[in-house]
C-alpha cells in the first residue's frame, strides 16, 4: 500500500517536472518506459508464470477432492448463480449512475475533438481487433471452449479451454480407485503448493514493483486527460466502489456469517495486487493464497470457484462496459430507451464473461457493443486516456467479487467454519 502511494506521488511529481522543458519531458518518459516498466514487469511476469499450472492444478484438485461427481452440482450451481447476480447488479448500478449524472451531455465539443485526436491510433487498433473477433455462434462457442489444440490456445492465454480440460481431469480423477485417486490428489496438491511458494517469492518484490508500475502509469496518463473526463471517471469509480463495498458487504451479511469489515481487512493484499497489475489472472495466485490462509476457505471451494471467477466473474468489467457505452451514446446524442438498456445489460454480462483476465482485454468487446447499438465505434477514443486507471479499479472489483462468492459458496456448502487463520510470513531474504 505504501508502495502504491509512493509510486503515485513520484509519478505525479515527475509529470509536473516534465513541464520544465522538452528535454526533461523526454527524460521522464524514457525513465517510465526503460526503468519503471521493466521493474514492474518482473513482478507481473512472475505471477503470470504461475497462472496456467495453478489454474489447472487447483481446479482439477478442487473437483477430485469432492470425491463424488454428484457433489459438483450444488457447488457449480451456487457459483454460477452468484457470478450472474454480481455482474447484473454491477451493470445496473453503472447504468443508473450514468442516467442520473449524464456526464456525456456535459462534454464540450472542444474536449471531444481533443480526446478523439489524442487517441485516434489506439482507437483504430481497438476497432481492428473487434473486427477480427468472430460472431458468437454455437460452432464458435465449441471452438472457444474446446479448441483442437489445447496447448496453442493456452499459449495465446485463452484460459477457458484450460478450465474445461482441468474440470475433465478432475472428473476423471473422481472415477479412479481410492488409492489412485489419493495419488492424483497428492500430485495436484504438490503442484498447487509449489506455485503458492513462487507467489511468496513474487510478493517480496511487490512493494517496489507496485511503486514502479503506479509511477509509470501516472507519468504516461497525464493530468489534462483526467480533467477532461473527470465526471465520467467519478461516475465509473463511484459505481465500482458502491458495488464492492456496498453490494458485496450486503451479500456477505445476508448469505454468510462473515463480517464485511474483517473480510476487507483480510483481503487488502489481494486488492492492492489487483489494482497494480490490472489483471485478474495475474492476481489469481495471490487470491487463492489469501482465501485459503486468511479467509479459511476450503481447498476444494477455492480451487473450483476462484480460477473460474478470474475468467468468468467480471463484475467490474461488466459495470465499466455499460458505463462506457452509455457515456459514448450521450456524447453523440444517441438515445437508448429502457428496452435498449435492458438489452445492453444482458449483452454486457455475456460479453464480460468472454473478456480475458488481462489488461485492456475489454476494449474490442466495447467496440462491438457500440456498433450493436448504432453508436459510432470511433467513440472508444474518448475514454482511452483513462482506460488504464479504470482498468486497475475494475480489476479490484472483479477480484473482490470472486472472493466474496468463494466465501459464500464455501459456507453454504458447510465445508468449513468461517473463522480466518493467520497467514505464515513469506520466506526470509538471505542474511536477514
Amino acid at each position: 500500500m505504501w508502495g502504491m502511494v509512493l509510486g503515485l506521488a513520484l509519478g505525479l511529481a515527475a509529470r509536473l517536472a516534465g513541464g520544465l522543458g522538452e528535454g526533461v519531458t523526454q527524460a521522464v518518459r524514457w525513465t517510465a518506459l526503460q526503468v519503471l516498466d521493466p521493474v514492474g514487469q518482473v513482478f507481473l511476469r512472475t505471477l503470470f508464470f504461475v497462472v496456467v499450472p495453478l489454474i489447472f492444478a487447483s481446479l482439477a484438485l478442487g473437483v477430485v477432492q469432492l470425491g463424488r461427481l454428484d457433489q459438483l452440482g450444488p457447488l457449480a450451481g451456487r457459483t454460477f448463480a452468484l457470478f450472474g447476480l454480481n455482474m447484473a447488479i454491477g451493470v445496473a448500478l453503472g447504468l443508473v449512475i450514468m442516467n442520473t449524472v449524464r456526464p456525456g451531455y456535459r462534454m464540450t465539443e472542444e474536449t471531444k475533438v481533443m480526446l478523439l485526436d489524442q487517441s485516434q491510433e489506439e482507437a483504430g487498433e481497438a476497432q481492428a481487433r473487434a473486427a477480427e473477433q468472430p460472431k458468437i455462434t454455437l460452432r464458435q462457442l465449441v471452438e472457444m471452449f474446446m479448441p483442437r489444440n489445447l496447448f496453442g490456445a493456452v499459449a495465446d492465454f485463452q484460459i477457458l479451454p484450460l478450465i474445461v480440460f482441468a474440470l475433465l481431469v478432475g472428473a476423471a480423477g473422481t472415477q479412479l480407485a481410492d488409492e489412485r485417486r489419493r495419488q492424483a490428489q497428492t500430485g495436484l496438491a504438490m503442484v498447487t503448493e509449489l506455485m503458492t511458494r513462487i507467489v511468496h517469492f513474487a510478493m517480496l518484490l511487490a512493494p517496489v514493483a507496485v511503486a514502479a508500475m503506479i509511477a509509470s502509469q501516472a507519468i504516461k496518463a497525464g493530468v489534462d486527460i483526467l480533467q477532461a473526463l473527470l465526471l465520467f471517471v467519478l461516475c465509473a469509480l463511484g459505481g465500482m466502489v458502491l458495488h464492492l463495498f456496498g453490494t458485496m458487504s450486503l451479500l456477505l451479511r445476508l448469505l454468510s456469517r462473515r463480517s464485511p469489515r474483517q473480510f476487507f481487512r483480510a483481503v487488502r493484499t489481494v486488492l492492492v495486487t489487483a489494482f497494480s497489475t490490472s489483471s485478474s489472472s495475474a492476481t489469481l495466485p495471490t487470491t487463492i493464497l489469501v482465501s485459503r490462509e486468511q479467509l479459511g476457505v476450503s481447498a476444494s471451494t477455492a480451487g473450483f470457484v476462484l480460477p473460474l471467477g478470474a475468467t468468468m466473474n467480471m463484475s467490474g468489467t461488466a459495470l465499466y462496459e455499460g458505463c462506457v457505452v452509455l457515456f459514448v451514446a450521450q456524447v453523440y446524442s444517441v438515445p437508448l430507451t429502457l428496452g435498449s438498456q435492458i438489452t445492453l445489460l444482458l449483452l454486457t454480462v455475456l460479453s464480460a464473461v468472454a473478456v480475458a483476465g488481462i489488461p485492456g482485454a475489454s476494449l474490442p468487446l466495447i467496440v462491438g457493443l457500440l456498433a450493436t447499438f448504432k453508436i459510432p465505434p470511433e467513440g472508444i477514443a474518448l475514454i482511452l486516456g483513462v482506460d488504464r486507471l479504470l482498468d486497475m479499479a475494475r480489476t479490484v472489483l472483479n477480484v473482490g467479487a470472486d472472493m466474496v462468492v468463494a466465501c459464500i459458496v464455501d459456507e453454504r456448502l458447510g465445508q468449513n467454519a468461517p473463522a480466518p487463520v493467520s497467514i505464515p510470513p513469506p520466506p526470509a531474504r538471505p542474511g536477514s
